[in-house]
């Protein structure tokens, strides 16, 4: 083959080891997830308490295994964030956990196809000095049929992952060369039912 035009890491990440969180390891997630929820700077606003958590897909980069999760609380917001730890044997260690909340949900616009939350967790060296940010990506279809979850980076697909109960879980380069991540959603027969940019126009945010 050619070489390539774009220089860039695609599927860095180990796909999905374990199923979804349930059980007493379940629990010691949710313990370090609600702990990181206490420490979130809300500005006054009240957040209410966090309802039941929906885990996602794990995902491994870097030597470390991020879970990410949601969950809505009492004052309808929704609570976002991940635990990550490193993987070993007899046990996990080093946890660390990330949270964030917000108001825009999927239910507050209708025109959603993809329910999206994203969070950066570290960075790539790419050619020239040009950099990367390696982001988590973890999402719900919000149409039916969604089989399979892909990242593409200017038309370049960098990671994939099927989806779990309706849920999936990406890492992947964005922010490289001025181009940013697209979300595509895909049927079982490889059809693309849709698409969504994490990237938003300054005047998209303001309206």
């Amino acid at each position: 083959m050619p070489p390539v035009e774009r220089f860039v890491c695609r599927f860095a990440a180990e796909p999905p080891q374990e199923g979804l969180p349930h059980g007493a390891w379940a629990q010691t997630l949710q313990a370090e997830f609600l702990a990181a929820c206490l420490r979130i700077d809300a500005e006054g606003q009240e957040i209410g308490e966090a309802g039941e958590l929906r885990w996602f897909p794990d995902r491994s980069w870097n030597g470390r295994t991020y879970v990410p999760v949601t969950t809505r609380t009492t004052t309808d917001l929704e609570l976002f964030g991940y635990v990550s730890f490193v993987p070993g044997e007899p046990e996990p260690s080093d946890f660390a956990a990330s949270a964030d909340f917000t108001d825009e949900t999927a239910d507050r616009n209708p025109e959603w196809r993809i329910d999206l939350s994203e969070e950066v967790i570290g960075g790539w060296r790419g050619e020239g000095g040009r950099s990367a940010d390696m982001t988590l990506v973890w999402g719900i279809p919000l149409i039916e049929g969604a089989r399979v979850a892909t990242a593409e980076l200017a038309g370049l697909a960098v990671d994939q992952c099927a989806t779990v109960d309706d849920r999936f879980t990406l890492i992947a380069p964005d922010n490289y060369r001025s181009d940013y991540l697209d979300v595509k959603l895909w049927d079982a027969d490889g059809r693309e039912l849709a698409s969504e940019s994490l990237y938003v126009e300054d005047d998209e945010e303001e309206e």
